[in-house]
């Protein structure tokens, strides 16, 4: 019946890509953006003297139909600005430069730009996540810019390491893509520790899509993507300066500085972390969480504009260097390295990073896009007895041809992926007979060729996209992922979507499970590890809201998402408490998840949104359904904010509770290593105030207000060298509460 199922899905996608020419309607496209340059989503589009209107997308940009049109004056409006006027005469791609209108009150006007946007127009439901509300929270790097967000869930997948990850619909961050400026950096051994190395100041807005979507970038975005998009040179302040220190004396600062000159632009960024004092709140003499030390210096170079014609270019930079200290509190990284009498891990690394997207876009119709990226990574590492050495080689290219005919838009091109990636391991002390030491290297060379279309119909009421692409596998051969979502709108503010898609990932298991060289468990090979593949399909319906005198705004959505796993490799820590098998699992592995999320705005002042989030991730053995591991059924989360109109400052609150999760099967340890079934319920709460003095913003707040902190994390950390020790099982805060304050400069 799946067989079945994936054919037919197959042969609608294919039957898709050969539509042409269905509807004969011409388009006019462009953007709308206020007189800085920055985009205003939501403006109005429309052919004067007709009804035909379209809204902006999140990043500015429309696409109108001039089916029926007889004055060819297009008119483009947004509150609080100027509305301006074309006259199309041929084929052209417009950019409206709207200016703000005198007779509004100019700090009206300032306070307008919501913190989520949910796009009208795009067919994937995606969450644009912006400046706005990245400021509602101390943001101290990628992980952190989620904590007013219901679809993805920062999770710590180590205590010792402190290592997070992103997750989206319940399942491990592996499964989702997340790209920085476009470029997949986040994999291999930049997993581990890749999202904490992005601060939120470099952040511009985070676009976060569910499920299956576009196959442009690739083929992992099983369970979603998440694309960070960090500032651009010509369209951010001249100078950024932020400086954050928290209760545990852990000290941030960040610079940014910006230039322009004519068709060029540049932006370089600074970023550094010095250690937090050692803290042990719950006496199990192991830190609360690791001395990190980060410097990283970024540099972005901007010419042109890639929306008008000729050339344009984006051309960065980033080095980042990071130290990592923890384990006992008396443990000592100059003496006590690899030793058995005191449990330490050291973590350094170094990595260089180069990447440019350069295009030409030829007229209205063609545009041609080259995507290019490479890093490199050398980390050294020790985790008690465990010696942990890796270096990682990354190339990523990528062509693309964008045609625009009629009532179509077509992507293709072709990609390149090269992976080198060398990882020894070896036991400075031995004693628990571990047998895994040794060198594991694996290179993978992926050619790829991809096309992708969007069809718009009905007068815009509908867009359906289809993609297929094919990758060829130096290892495991040629690999087919087609991808299909359709956007219905039911009316102006009543939308619903659909996705289908399948996807694959292969599997780099030390650098995407460092918590198994941070235990005691030896860790068993059962068989040579397959790619993973999946098939994920959902439907999502959003539903906007407006009072007539503007009391009440807001967004209604409704989504659930089915993922269904052919060969899920995860470790099997249930088997054996001392042994962490790794095996393809060849039986049923599913998530389904719910999510309901209600925005209100009142008066422009007050913002409420209250999300619930259920989720059941499992997988079938035998006849026996088992829940996987670290994973809440129920999830709530509450957000209130209050700003008054003159955006003097603002007040933030946000409370997250997750209800029992399944723990690893401990029941054949001895009695004093074991643990319950399931983990308690419990709430987090924090809250943050933000003063605005002219340049200068002032921000303070506490996280994790109540204190609640999962107690003793760690099993056996009586004894670190035993066959019992185990420090993943980490299913709640263990830090406990922390409060910080910090200064922004903006000029």
């Amino acid at each position: 019946m799946k067989r079945e199922n994936r054919k037919v899905a197959v042969s609608l996608f294919i039957a898709f890509l050969l539509v042409t020419g269905s509807a004969s309607a011409q388009f006019v496209s462009g953007r709308v953006a206020n007189e800085q340059g920055e985009p205003l989503a939501g403006a109005n589009v429309y052919w004067l003297g007709s009804t035909n209107a379209v809204q902006t997308q999140s990043n500015g940009q429309f696409q109108i139909s001039t089916e029926g049109v007889s004055d060819m004056h297009l008119i483009a409006s947004y509150v609080g600005h100027i509305p301006d006027t074309f006259e199309i005469t041929g084929p052209v791609f417009l950019v409206f430069n709207l200016q703000p209108s005198k007779a509004l009150d100019e700090v009206v006007v300032s306070g307008q730009r919501d913190g989520v946007i949910i796009s009208d127009l795009s067919p994937i439901k995606t969450e644009q996540i912006t400046q706005t509300e990245l400021g509602k929270a101390a943001c101290c790097d990628l992980a952190g810019c989620f904590e007013t967000q219901s679809t993805v869930q920062p999770q710590t997948t180590n205590v010792i390491t402190n290592s997070k990850e992103l997750r989206i619909l319940g399942l491990s961050g592996v499964y989702n893509q997340v790209l920085v400026d476009g470029f997949p950096v986040i994999q291999g051994l930049t997993y581990t520790y890749g999202i904490s190395t992005i601060p939120g100041t470099l952040v511009d807005n985070i676009y976060v899509a569910k499920g299956a979507n576009s196959v442009l970038q690739g083929y992992e975005s099983i369970s979603g993507q998440i694309n960070v998009e960090t500032k651009e040179p010509d369209n951010t302040d001249n100078l950024y300066v932020n400086a954050f220190v928290n209760s545990f004396a852990e000290k941030h600062l960040n610079a940014n500085y910006a230039f322009r000159k004519n068709k060029w632009s540049n932006l370089t960024a600074f970023h550094m972390i010095q250690p937090a004092d050692k803290v042990d709140q719950d006496d199990d003499h192991f830190l609360d969480l690791p001395q990190l030390t980060r410097y990283m210096i970024f540099n972005k170079w901007k010419y042109g504009n890639e929306q008008e014609l000729g050339w344009s270019s984006r051309i960065g930079l980033r080095f980042v260097n990071e130290q990592r200290v923890g384990g006992q509190t008396s443990f000592d990284a100059k003496t006590d390295q690899g030793s058995s009498s005191v449990y330490g891990q050291t973590v350094n690394f170094n990595q260089p990073e180069l990447w440019t997207k350069t295009g030409y876009r030829i007229n209205a119709r063609h545009n041609i896009v080259f995507f290019a990226s490479t890093f490199y990574q050398d980390q050294h590492s020790y985790f008690g007895t465990v010696k942990y050495d890796a270096q990682q080689t990354n190339f990523y290219g990528n062509i693309q041809h964008e045609f625009n005919y009629g009532s179509h838009n077509l992507k293709s091109g072709i990609s390149y992926r090269h992976l080198n990636l060398n990882e020894d391991i070896a036991f400075t002390e031995n004693s628990l007979n571990r047998t895994y030491a040794g060198n594991y290297h694996r290179i993978e060379n992926i050619p790829g060729v991809f096309a992708e279309n969007t069809l718009r119909l009905f007068n815009d009421k509908v867009t359906w996209i289809a993609g297929v692409r094919g990758d060829q596998h130096n290892d495991f051969g040629f690999m087919f992922t087609p991808r299909t979502l359709i956007k219905y709108d039911l009316a102006p503010k009543t939308i619903v979507r659909a996705n289908i898609g399948t996807g694959w990932r292969t599997v780099n298991l030390f650098s995407e499970n460092i918590g198994l060289l941070v235990s005691s468990r030896d860790i068993i090979f059962a068989e040579a590890l397959e790619p993973e593949k999946a098939i994920n399909y959902g439907i999502n319906l959003t539903q906007k809201f407006e009072t007539e005198n503007a009391m009440f705004s807001g967004f209604l959505s409704v989504d659930y998402y089915h993922t269904s796993f052919q060969n899920q490799i995860f470790p099997d820590y249930d088997s054996d408490p001392t042994k962490a098998i790794i095996r393809n699992f060849t039986g049923t592995s599913v998530s389904d998840g719910f999510q309901a999320e209600v925005y209100v705005k009142i008066w422009e002042r007050f913002e409420v949104k209250t999300g619930y989030t259920y989720l059941d991730v499992y997988r079938e053995v035998g006849e026996t359904k088992e829940l996987l591991p670290f994973n809440p059924k129920s999830k709530i989360l509450t957000t209130f904010g209050y700003a008054p109109l003159s955006n003097k400052f603002h007040f933030d609150m946000n409370m997250h509770w997750y209800g029992e999760q399944r723990l690893p099967d401990t029941k054949s340890n001895p009695e004093e290593f074991q643990r319950p079934d399931y983990s308690d319920p419990y709430t987090v709460v924090s809250a943050q105030l933000t003063y605005t003095f002219g340049a200068l913003e002032v921000y303070g707040g506490c996280e994790n207000i109540f204190d609640f902190r999962q107690l003793q994390p760690i099993i056996s950390w009586q004894d670190p060298f035993s066959p019992y020790f185990d420090t993943s099982s980490v299913w709640g805060p263990t830090k406990g509460r922390e409060f910080y304050l910090g200064v922004r400069y903006k000029l």
